[in-house]
């Protein structure tokens, strides 16, 4: 029997044998930045540094991953954190203290260390794993009162989504048969939907022009930057329901001129996911696009062992969509009251340090493990920030209570 595709989907991923919940993980199924290379999370560390100082370096500092997978980032970022120096001097020291003799009794303790103060939390609906270190806290709900920073990798392309299709007389859901994956035309979608695709999502009708621009929508302006790139994404322009669907075997989809991914549900995990921070930064990574450059065949597809396959929701794959950016900023800001930045993932790692760039030759001659072993490090960030690739993806970056710092190398 056909369904709507959210409801497809949420069985698929998240339902009783899932494909997230019974898995043995995602990193066994598609290449995301956390697999990739640990300069990612070593440039992740780089912002939390950021963010502490931005708290004011607070007693417990957050760091909660949404979307955690089987917790490899966290666990990797646990071990980066025990090299991180503690905060040099002491919390409050006045001038008279600073005179104060060595031998009175100081009336300030030192500030604890970063390892001391941070707290791991890692959100996900499968169970914990065996071998997930105790200090990781494992929950399938996001926490309230979140202090610290808050990363969502590659998570907001699996919140389920419903599917429209554009036909003469207005949008209307499509309808999918979950072992099929054939899909059907369904009801016109309701008003909430409608408009959110009005506003979101333009109908052909509607659309700029793009006449002449081979990379439609490689520039854009936000609330606090402006970059000018392309980009393309991790799971790439090969990640599109038109190169799925092409595929022999592929089931057959209702003709049509446009169709499109309603990205409401996404705006509304967004949001509350923001919500639930009471000081500091939230930051989604994940391959988007932006309304000027919507994908007319929109990006639905699946994933399986490492390859690219039909999504057919029947929870034996991966099943993704791309997500509207856009629409999700502004969802986080209307709650965040605080202006947003979205760039590209290559700009943001080069601003945390991560260039990519090949050491000198020179090296070599110096010091041949040194240069190798640099240039093994530069072939990894390297990936990261490629923008066909991985770099590709966008970095939104939304404070609550705190400043936002330059999303981009100067």
């Amino acid at each position: 029997m056909s369904i709507l595709w959210r409801d497809a989907m949420s069985r698929a991923l998240y339902g009783p044998g899932g494909f997230f919940v019974a898995s043995t993980g995602p990193a066994d199924h598609f290449r995301t930045s956390v697999h990739a290379s640990p300069a990612f999370a070593t440039a992740l560390l780089r912002l939390i540094s950021e963010v502490d100082t931005a708290l004011g370096h607070p007693d417990r500092l957050d760091v909660v991953d949404v979307g955690a997978g089987r917790g490899e980032l966290l666990h990797t970022l646990l071990g980066l954190v025990a090299s991180v120096p503690a905060v040099g001097g002491a919390v409050g020291v006045s001038t008279a203290a600073a005179r104060r003799s060595p031998h009175e009794p100081s009336l300030v303790a030192a500030r604890p260390s970063l390892a001391d103060r941070i707290r791991f939390t890692a959100v996900e609906y499968a169970h914990r794993p065996e071998n997930l270190p105790e200090e990781i806290n494992w929950t399938a709900e996001i926490p309230t009162g979140v202090t610290g920073l808050l990363i969502a990798t590659e998570w907001l392309d699996n919140v389920p989504l419903d599917v429209a299709v554009h036909t003469e007389e207005s949008w209307r859901y499509l309808l999918v048969d979950p072992d099929t994956g054939a899909e059907s035309v369904g009801e016109p979608v309701s008003s909430a939907d409608l408009d959110w695709l009005t506003n979101w999502w333009p109908s052909p009708a509607n659309r700029p022009s793009t006449d002449g621009d081979p990379n439609p929508g490689a520039t854009w302006s936000d609330a606090t930057t402006e970059s000018e790139s392309g980009f393309g994404a991790a799971r790439p322009a090969q990640g599109s329901s038109l190169t799925a669907r092409s595929r022999p075997g592929c089931p057959e989809t209702p003709h049509s001129d446009h169709r499109a991914e309603i990205g409401r549900p996404r705006d509304e995990a967004w949001a509350n996911a923001v919500a639930k921070i009471s000081r500091g930064l939230a930051v989604a990574v994940d391959y988007g696009h932006l309304r000027d450059a919507r994908p007319v065949d929109g990006t639905l597809t699946g994933y399986r062992g490492g390859r690219q396959v039909p999504p057919v929701p029947d929870g034996s794959s991966d099943v993704t969509a791309h997500v509207a950016m856009d629409s999700v900023a502004s969802a986080g800001a209307a709650v965040a009251r605080c202006a947003y930045s979205l760039v590209l993932q290559r700009e943001a790692l080069r601003a945390l340090g991560a260039d990519g760039g090949r050491p000198p030759l020179s090296l070599a001659g110096t010091d041949p493990v040194g240069y190798v072993r640099a240039l093994a490090a530069a072939s990894a960030v390297a990936e990261l920030t490629d923008r066909a690739g991985l770099g590709g993806h966008l970095w939104l970056r939304q404070p609550v209570g705190i400043p936002l710092g330059p999303a981009v190398a100067r």
